[in-house]
């Protein structure tokens, strides 16, 4: 009876320990299963890694100058859509901040998409001309805001028609030929809105 009690204590022993060993051969096994080449973390990593594209620095100075001057005009628009006189000056002013928001936008999601940060705030020249649009009001306002949007709008069309030559990334270039037409517009608008602050002026007299 001894004899046998000491061989089975010897058998669940030896079970034991073939069972710890087996352990981690399992959990192994179910690792290697589950992720056969590497963390889906890490292949995502380098998929994010091999899928972005690299700007010219061309694009990308692009970019911050077309971003910059988005800001100002939607800035301005507010100021405009708040002081202005002229009806025309003032629906002029809100679709400046409804058009050239959404163009930012979308700006800023392709800048982001290409590792570059979009400016968030005015050039030292726009501010200069916020601040001085912002002493002014009624018929001035009008006058002088009118002629800054047509001055920007002209240098911003030429920009937008090189850049849609030129621009290398294919994501630049598919937001330049698409605002291209809408910033065509904004200039035969403010024409004729300047046109307008121009006639408050000749009443003025």
């Amino acid at each position: 009876m001894r004899h046998d009690s000491i061989k089975r204590a010897m058998l669940a022993a030896g079970l034991m320990s073939l069972g710890i060993v087996a352990m981690p051969l399992v959990t192994y096994a179910a690792t290697a299963a589950d992720h056969p080449s590497g963390s889906a973390s890490a292949k995502s990593a380098t998929a994010m890694t091999e899928t972005k594209t690299a700007l010219s620095s061309a694009d990308e100075k692009f970019i911050e100058k077309a971003a910059q001057g988005g800001v100002a005009e939607v800035q301005m628009g507010k100021l405009a859509a708040e002081k202005a006189q002229s009806a025309e000056v003032k629906q002029f002013g809100e679709r400046m901040v409804k058009d050239h928001s959404a163009a930012n936008d979308k700006l800023t999601h392709i800048a982001t998409q290409k590792g570059v940060t979009a400016a968030s705030d005015m050039d030292a020249s726009s501010k200069r001309e916020y601040d001085k649009l912002s002493k002014l009001s009624g018929a001035k306002f009008d006058q002088e805001y009118m002629k800054s949007m047509v001055s920007d709008h002209a240098k911003d069309v030429k920009e937008f028609q090189s850049e849609s030559k030129s621009a290398k990334d294919p994501d630049v270039k598919t937001f330049v030929q698409s605002t291209l037409p809408t910033l065509e517009e904004h200039l035969k608008l403010a024409k004729t809105a300047q046109a307008a602050a121009k006639g408050e002026k000749t009443a003025l007299k």
